[in-house]
């Protein structure tokens, strides 16, 4: 059989046992919920609690922008392209690759002869991104 049938006499029995004392004396210890002090204890868990999930998404989104990569390979930029689709410049070495990532999917596009200067290491999504794109898919000078 199972333990819980066993037990669930004693833990019951127990707990009887230790609010015997405090019922014998006539003690009522249960707050009023609509109190003062019980709804502004409410409020501050309340309080705490969102600020808790705040913090939490700032941390994640400021996380989230570090540059990413390991050694020699690193994210540039990355530009979305649709709901599922991304283009994405990542550098390997001291070449430039121009990625197409889509759900199940992740294909070359263009290795960059010249590699493209985005300013600031790791800048992630910038405006500039996409416009430079357009001139070298075009055969332009970035």
């Amino acid at each position: 059989m199972n333990r819980a049938v066993f037990l669930y006499p004693i833990i019951t029995t127990l707990a009887v046992l230790a609010a015997a004392p405090a019922l014998a004396a006539g003690a009522t210890a249960v707050p009023e919920p609509m109190a003062a002090a019980s709804l502004f204890q409410l409020l501050f868990g309340l309080i705490v609690v969102l600020v808790a999930i705040g913090v939490t998404a700032l941390l994640l989104r400021r996380l989230g922008r570090l540059p990413q990569g390991a050694g020699a390979l690193r994210v540039i930029a990355g530009l979305n392209l649709g709901a599922r689709e991304r283009a994405v410049l990542i550098q390997v070495g001291d070449k430039q690759i121009l990625l197409g990532v889509a759900p199940g999917r992740v294909q070359a596009l263009h290795v960059l002869e010249r590699p493209v200067d985005t300013g600031v290491p790791g800048a992630g999504m910038a405006g500039g991104f996409a416009e430079r794109l357009a001139q070298l898919m075009k055969g332009g000078r970035a």
